[in-house]
């Protein structure tokens, strides 16, 4: 222990906090690490590009190409962050042997084995998403919302095999499993029918939720967006239907994702709001730049925020949190480092912030003393007890993990074609 974190433990001490209880607590908060930074959403099941509302820019040299290589990322990934890490897989990840395919309304849990042994091997839970995109059956930009009957019944198809999937990853691994609905399915221009493909949407996903599990091994969650590219004007999935549906169907989460709202509307004032009426609910944590843009999660205000507001509800145990970006414009292994570090660093400052005291200040009515305080409180020496933290769980500081990048993209990432 630094004598410099020992000069800082007594500073927060002094407002009522303990620092080694904060970083005690953080060691055993799961948040999800998502397996689509490292080869830029593509996957293994086909060979086509990025398409479905979405799309990555850039091409920095090293992406992952192969199984064997996302999960060595992973591995490096999981080597330069604290924390206790879990793994977020798309369907679209599912590993074939050679000469063996099944399209996605029949993949199974064997085709997930390989992932399975990743993940038991190094302790780890895995979340699900199934992957509604990249896909010729994605038919004039719909899924579960199109007029099609065929395409919906593919997807729908899609979906219960994949809620198969999450029973077997929460069996296997001995943790639940959150698995998330999400389509980018909309429109480019004004629609003439808006009513019509959002019931579409709720009734495939009420003959996804046909599928028998077990609600204390698989945790369904429905996730919002505002507009998504080439569906700029409509989508079947907005936030006023993701929420409905979820509060209307039992043993169903909200799914947010900061990045999928409009620009001047805040995921962390959403939080506490939900909280009010939903058991559990779940984060996807991005960085959208004047759109959603999944960005690289910084250590900005937001991100704060968002952190504050879960701890001061109390709700470190009712939030599934799990990160969702991919900048293939810069080193794929960096962007996942510092996402994760950004968030852990969140919590931690969350955990550190005297919240109690600044309730009483505001139920009293005692706004100045409320605004000088929050005020003075940024500047307590938090750095101090993060360098702590990464001490404890044998993690490079902040001043020596990107030499571990640089050496792996020399050693293995260059020698990619």
């Amino acid at each position: 222990m630094s004598t410099m974190y020992e000069l800082a433990k007594k500073k927060y001490a002094a407002i009522g906090i303990d620092t080694d209880a904060a970083i005690e607590q953080l060691k055993s908060i799961p948040v999800s690490l998502h397996c689509w930074q490292g080869d830029d959403v593509i996957g293994f099941d086909h060979d086509g590009p990025l398409t479905g509302g979405i799309q990555t820019t850039g091409n920095y040299p090293g992406k992952a190409r192969t199984p064997a290589e996302l999960m060595a990322d992973i591995d490096k990934v999981m080597s330069l962050v604290p924390g206790k890490v879990k793994l977020n897989l798309h369907a679209c990840y599912a590993i074939f042997e050679p000469g063996e395919f099944v399209d996605r309304d029949k993949i199974e849990p064997k085709h997930f084995e390989k992932w399975v042994k990743f993940a038991k091997e190094r302790n780890i839970g895995i979340d699900f998403n199934p992957t509604f995109f990249s896909h010729p059956k994605v038919k004039n930009g719909l899924t579960l919302s199109s007029p099609d009957a065929e395409t919906r019944k593919f997807w729908i198809e899609h979906g219960k095999a994949c809620i198969r999937i999450s029973e077997y990853f929460a069996k296997e691994t001995g943790i639940p499993c959150v698995m998330n609905i999400w389509t980018g399915d909309g429109f480019k221009d004004i629609p003439a029918d808006r009513m019509g493909p959002r019931m579409r949407y709720k009734e495939s996903i009420e003959e996804i939720l046909k599928q028998p599990f077990d609600k204390n091994l698989v945790k369904i969650t429905v996730e919002s967006k505002v507009f998504g590219i080439g569906v700029e004007s409509f989508t079947s999935g907005s936030a006023e239907f993701a929420l409905s549906f979820a509060a209307s169907h039992d043993g169903v989460l909200p799914l947010m994702d900061n990045g999928h709202y409009h620009p001047t509307e805040v995921v962390s004032d959403k939080i506490p709001a939900l909280l009010c009426f939903y058991p559990e609910i779940a984060l996807h944590i991005t960085r959208g730049v004047r759109w959603d843009s999944d960005h690289v999660v910084l250590f900005d205000d937001e991100t704060k925020e968002m952190a504050k507001e879960i701890v001061r509800c109390n709700a470190l145990d009712r939030v599934f949190m799990a990160l969702d970006y991919f900048d293939a414009s810069i080193n794929r292994i960096s962007a996942w480092t510092v996402g994760f570090r950004s968030w852990q660093k969140a919590l931690l400052s969350a955990l550190c912030t005297p919240n109690e005291y600044l309730k009483g200040l505001q139920d009293n009515a005692e706004f100045t003393k409320l605004m000088v305080m929050q005020e003075e409180f940024k500047t307590l020496p938090f750095g101090e007890v993060w360098a702590e933290y990464l001490r404890r769980n044998g993690i490079a500081d902040d001043a020596s993990w990107f030499e571990e990048i640089e050496k792996y993209e020399k050693e293995v990432l260059s020698k990619r074609a």
